[in-house]
């Protein structure tokens, strides 16, 4: 059977490669655009790879009209809070200037469904949590604004242009391929599991941790940690019911509850065995308090339901990457 082609912009990247890898077991073949600026080759494992930037429009579209993809699924993208305070107009540049060009160029050559990779950093510091898909949006940091930009261009072009869209709002993508065949490989790596574990595994000092007065019950912010699989699985999911005739959704996706750092530092003690060793610094800005989604909207319109997104099973698939491995001999419930 011929796989349908579906261009995955930013398909080398730690979401990116594990939607390539669940696109390909439901029978599409995901070309992969990216810079590898962040992206990284040797997780190209499904499909071909176009080596090139989103902001060049002209070779995004000399790849759809190469491959002939059915839908696009954009990934691509700046997503460091802290960073993009520091650097907005980086972020400006990647995520706005970059979405545009793959609108225009999915315009120019007619695909006409789209996949956008969004963020719950849309809603900003939210009052109460969890935040389902009706409340304000009003991010604190240039990223989450430049994501909402993101979504707002994706209306304007369904609006005029007929594009249909599925913007898909996560906060934190964790965890690993359970079949070990991918990991999360950033470098330097930021991401708070994947830092706690190196801090326990005794190959970084310690972790830092910045907050400890936040309102929450352990002083440190929460926010909702949903597994890599599950967000490849979503993914595809979405691209589905598009491909299937659905009008364009906003989406939250998440494990549906919130979960504070100390939270997550137990569940590692837990599964491996080590401790983490941290060290307290102030908030940075753009950091909400607590925010974690309702998914109710998501199970309704795609059928949705996380199956992997336990803070054990997160930790027990990305501990290997890090050099620990879950201890059988700890109780899990201790």
């Amino acid at each position: 059977m011929t796989k349908r082609p579906i261009l995955v912009a930013g398909g080398a990247g730690y979401i990116g490669s594990h939607t390539c890898k669940r696109l390909s077991a439901e029978g599409f073949l995901p070309v992969v655009y990216d810079n590898l600026s962040t992206g990284n080759r040797k997780a190209v494992r499904w499909g071909p790879l176009v080596e090139a930037d989103i902001t060049d429009t002209a070779a995004f579209v000399a790849a759809c009209e190469r491959y002939r993809p059915e839908a696009v699924v954009h990934f691509a993208a700046s997503a460091y809070v802290g960073e993009s305070v520091a650097d907005p107009g980086k972020y400006y540049h990647n995520n706005v200037q970059g979405t545009l060009s793959v609108l225009r160029a999915c315009r120019e050559v007619g695909v006409g469904h789209l996949v956008f990779s969004s963020s719950c950093a849309v809603y900003g510091d939210v009052q109460s949590a969890p935040v389902d898909e009706s409340a304000p949006l009003a991010p604190v940091s240039p990223y989450g604004r430049t994501k909402l930009v993101g979504e707002q261009m994706l209306e304007d072009f369904g609006r005029a242009y007929g594009l249909r869209y599925a913007a898909l709002r996560y906060c934190n993508a964790c965890g690993a391929d359970p079949e070990g065949e991918l990991g999360e490989w950033h470098d330097p790596e930021t991401h708070l599991i994947p830092r706690a574990l190196l801090a326990a595994a005794g190959r970084i000092e310690r972790l830092e941790i910045f907050g400890d007065d936040y309102p929450t019950p352990d002083g440190t912010c929460v926010r909702d940690y949903i597994h890599v699989s599950d967000l490849a699985r979503a993914h595809t999911l979405a691209l589905r019911r598009l491909l299937e005739g659905a009008s364009s959704m906003r989406l939250n996706l998440g494990a549906g509850r919130g979960s504070s750092i100390l939270e997550v530092l137990g569940a590692i003690k837990r599964v491996t065995g080590h401790t983490v060793p941290y060290v307290m610094k102030p908030r940075r800005p753009g950091d909400a308090t607590a925010l974690f989604a309702a998914t109710s909207l998501a199970r309704k319109v795609m059928g949705f339901v996380p199956e992997l997104s336990d803070l054990e099973t997160i930790v027990r698939t990305a501990a290997p990457a890090s050099g620990l491995s879950s201890d059988s001999t700890v109780d899990a419930y201790a």
